[in-house]
C-alpha cells in the first residue's frame, strides 16, 4: 500500500492538464486575464475525494488501511513536514535572489503569494472548525483538511506558475516536495489520506485564484496606474527655436 500511495502522489505531482497554464503575467500583460475551467480539474477532484471521504465507508476503510500500513512499516516520527511545507514558495524568492528571475517582480509575486495564503489559510481553518474530524493519533478534532499539505501545494503551484516558462522542472520539484509533505503527515499519524488530498486541492486552487484576481487587486487596492513616460527636446526648424514635448501613456 505504501508503494501505491507514493506512486499516486508522485503522479499527481507531475500531472499536467490542458489549461493548467492559465495565468496572469502582471508585468507584461496587465489586461491578459485567462480563466480556463480545465485548470480546475485536478484541485476539484482532490477536494471532492476528501469531502466524499467524510461519509463514504469505503474511503474511510482506505484511510484506516493507509494508517495501518504506515504504522506497520514506519514507526519513526519525522518532523520534516514542519519545514518542507514552506520550501516550495520560499524557493521562488531564493531563486530570484540567485539571479534566476521568474515571471513577476518582487511586488507582484508577493501580492499573489499573500492572496493565495489568505485564501488557503482561511479555507482550511473554517473547514477544520466545522468538520471536526479526529486525527489518526487522536490528539484533537482538527484533522480535516491538512494545513501543512495545503501550504506545500499552494507553494508548489506558485513555483510552477512563476517558472514554467523557464523550465517545468522547477514546478515538478515543488510538487514532489509537496507530495512528500503529505506523506510525512500521514506517516506521523497527523492526517488521513482524505485530509491530505483535500489539503492539496485547496492549496493548488488558492494559488490559481490568486493569479486570476491579481490585476483586480492591484487596480483596486494598490491603485496602480499605467506609467507615463515623457521627453522634452529642443528643436530648430530653420526659422525659429523652441521646445518639443512628447508624452507616452
Amino acid at each position: 500500500m505504501n508503494k501505491i500511495i507514493m506512486v499516486l502522489f508522485l503522479f499527481l505531482s507531475v500531472l499536467k492538464v490542458n489549461g493548467q497554464n492559465a495565468s496572469i503575467d502582471s508585468t507584461k500583460n496587465r489586461e491578459n486575464i485567462q480563466f480556463k475551467y480545465k485548470s480546475l480539474i485536478i484541485p476539484t477532484v482532490l477536494i471532492g475525494y476528501g469531502v466524499v471521504g467524510l461519509m463514504s465507508p469505503t474511503l474511510k476503510d482506505i484511510n484506516n488501511s493507509v494508517k495501518n500500513e504506515f504504522r506497520e512499516h514506519d514507526d519513526k516520527k519525522v518532523s520534516l513536514d514542519d519545514y518542507t511545507q514552506y520550501s516550495p514558495f520560499l524557493s521562488v524568492y531564493a531563486l530570484n535572489a540567485l539571479g534566476i528571475h521568474g515571471k513577476n517582480n518582487f511586488k507582484d509575486r508577493t501580492i499573489v503569494l499573500a492572496t493565495a495564503y489568505l485564501i488557503m489559510g482561511g479555507s482550511v481553518n473554517i473547514i477544520k472548525k466545522t468538520s471536526k474530524v479526529t486525527r489518526p493519533d487522536g490528539s484533537d478534532t482538527r484533522s480535516f483538511p491538512s494545513g501543512h499539505t495545503a501550504t506545500a501545494f499552494m507553494g508548489a503551484e506558485f513555483l510552477h506558475q512563476e517558472y514554467k516558462d523557464i523550465s517545468d522542472w522547477y514546478g515538478i520539484t515543488g510538487y514532489v516536495v509537496a507530495a512528500g509533505t503529505g506523506l510525512f503527515r500521514m506517516s506521523n499519524e497527523k492526517h488521513w489520506l482524505t485530509d491530505v488530498a483535500t489539503g492539496a486541492g485547496i492549496g493548488i486552487l488558492s494559488t490559481k485564484i490568486a493569479y486570476w484576481v491579481q490585476p483586480l487587486i492591484k487596480k483596486t487596492i494598490f491603485k496602480e496606474k499605467y506609467k507615463r513616460n515623457g521627453i522634452v527636446m529642443p528643436f530648430y526648424n530653420g526659422r525659429e527655436y523652441g521646445l518639443g514635448l512628447s508624452v507616452t501613456f
